[in-house]
């Protein structure tokens, strides 16, 4: 318990300077003068990196240790956030998009080694019920806390200013980088034979149906919500930058709370097992019917901005707790052994999705709107819960 409470206070304290760090950097080079494009531009290298980070994370993990790799993103990003306190002068294009790499590789090293450990830490004889709370609470929370940390970087800009907030996060994550070195055991998730990194890619037939079914997930999230959703917020129905921010935040915080409670909304009255393949296609397939029906009510000229905001809270509890299967099965599905390997492997699929859906989101947003987005949504989802028919035996 000590050990799982020291990796999930590490997780948080990455966390909150994370959600604070995009706030930081969004509302910042808009103030100096940067188009949404090109604010758009410096987070590129953050999700593309997320893909690579992954799965040389697994192996990274696999033969140093989960601990280390944990470690090393949050020096990572304590380095991220010391580039950025340059001077105006140096804060090009290209030198932000490096720093917003650096935090990238970071938030994948930091959130593979977090997850991949809870297994670790726990009795190999204990229930899959008790490995479901622990994940769920660990991914739960970290998502509420990401929404706060939007909260706090604007908070930390506008009492501090920019260079003075990046300060203060830069010294709250070394505290907590320090704190998380010295407490966590050595050597955790550490194989005992080295693996080569071509076998990164060969992970079981089941382990990559439920990748390919994460890729999908996201994908249909991030096509709508990323780029999509706000700006017709914005621009259509008229809301101001900071309703659309504050509501967004709150979202995320509201889809970390339901993660978090997935166990007692799912009702796992069985205390020694969690969810199924099974209870993954249901729910994805429940999740399918949620955009369409949005996209339908809007064609149908019904009150937008309340359709929206319902249909996002709808939208919010069903993908929070296919999210919270999902951790769950991968954690659960994968030997002690090759823990580390195969999350980061699943991890690279869900960043792979979000990359694929914030390309589309603003692609068919252009050519379709947001009606557009809500029903490629739905196709997305319905492949997903295809490829969840393969592993419904399980």
């Amino acid at each position: 318990m000590r050990n799982y409470l020291v990796v999930t206070g590490g997780y948080w304290a990455f966390t909150l300077t994370d959600g604070a760090i995009r706030m930081l950097v969004v509302l910042y080079f808009h103030q100096l003068g940067y188009s949404p494009l090109a604010v758009a531009t410096l987070f590129l290298f953050y999700e593309f990196f997320g893909i690579v980070t992954n799965l040389v994370g697994g192996w990274l993990g696999s033969r140093a240790g989960l601990n280390l790799t944990m470690l090393l993103g949050m020096g990572l990003q304590v380095l991220a956030l010391v580039l950025l306190m340059a001077p105006d002068l140096w804060l090009s294009v290209a030198y932000v998009m490096l720093a917003q790499a650096l935090s990238g590789i970071a938030k994948d090293l930091n959130k593979m080694a977090a997850k991949a450990s809870v297994k670790l830490l726990l009795p190999e004889e204990a229930s899959d019920s008790r490995l479901f709370k622990w994940v769920t609470l660990l991914t739960g929370s970290k998502n509420a806390l990401k929404g706060l940390g939007f909260f706090l970087g604007a908070g930390l800009l506008q009492w501090l200013g920019f260079r003075g907030a990046l300060a203060v996060l830069a010294a709250g994550l070394l505290i907590a980088l320090l704190f998380s070195a010295w407490l966590l055991p050595a050597g955790l998730g550490k194989t005992k034979t080295k693996p080569p990194f071509k076998q990164m890619f060969a992970t079981e037939p089941l382990i990559n149906w439920l990748a390919a079914a994460r890729f999908f997930l996201f994908g249909a999230r991030d096509i709508w919500f990323v780029v999509a959703l706000p700006v017709y917020l914005y621009a259509v129905l008229g809301w101001e930058f900071v309703t659309v921010g504050s509501f967004l935040a709150i979202w995320v915080m509201g889809y970390g709370l339901i993660q978090a409670l997935a166990p007692v909304l799912l009702h796992q009255t069985d205390a020694s097992r969690g969810p199924n393949g099974r209870e993954a296609l249901v729910w994805v397939n429940i999740l399918a019917l949620v955009p369409a029906g949005i996209a339908l009510m809007l064609e149908a000229s019904l009150q937008a901005d309340l359709v929206l905001v319902i249909g996002l809270l709808v939208f919010g509890v069903v993908f929070a707790l296919n999210s919270a299967i999902h951790s769950f099965l991968i954690v659960a599905w994968s030997p002690r052994d090759e823990m580390a390997k195969n999350v980061g492997f699943y991890y690279m699929a869900n960043a792979a999705g979000r990359l694929l859906g914030t390309l589309l989101s603003g692609l068919i947003y252009q050519n379709q709107g947001l009606v557009g987005c809500l029903w490629w949504s739905s196709v997305l989802l319905l492949l997903a819960a295809l490829i969840s028919t393969r592993f419904v035996r399980r």
